[in-house]
């Protein structure tokens, strides 16, 4: 599997958020470092995460991203970190769609 080029985030807001986190409360930063580690191994190996079969997709992620993939990392302390990949043979950009506490998770995921 050819690396990642690029780790990118779906709206500006949700990179924004990202980057607030930095100087936020300690588990703000804790989060901050987990994604950046998230973030690392989706470069060396964007298929590092578990693979969502399409019919569990959620519709919002399909009507408002028109995502045609998505996989979960999971993250420290019960956090999710959903994405999708996009790109060709010459390019692969893991697309972050949002992170989430795993009860979030299971509620999105109507588990």
């Amino acid at each position: 599997m050819k690396k990642a080029s690029e780790v990118t985030f779906i709206t500006n807001n949700l990179k924004e958020a990202y980057q607030e986190l930095e100087d936020g409360k300690f588990e703000d930063k804790e989060l901050f470092k987990f994604i950046n580690r998230a973030k690392a191994d989706l470069l060396e190996n964007p298929l590092c995460g578990i693979h969502v079969p399409n019919r569990l997709i959620p519709e919002e992620y399909t009507k408002n991203y028109c995502v045609s993939n998505l996989w979960k990392y999971d993250l420290p302390d019960g956090w999710r970190l959903l994405y999708t990949l996009a790109g060709d043979e010459l390019k692969i950009v893991a697309v972050i769609l949002e992170w989430l506490t795993h009860k979030e998770y299971e509620q999105r995921f109507n588990y």
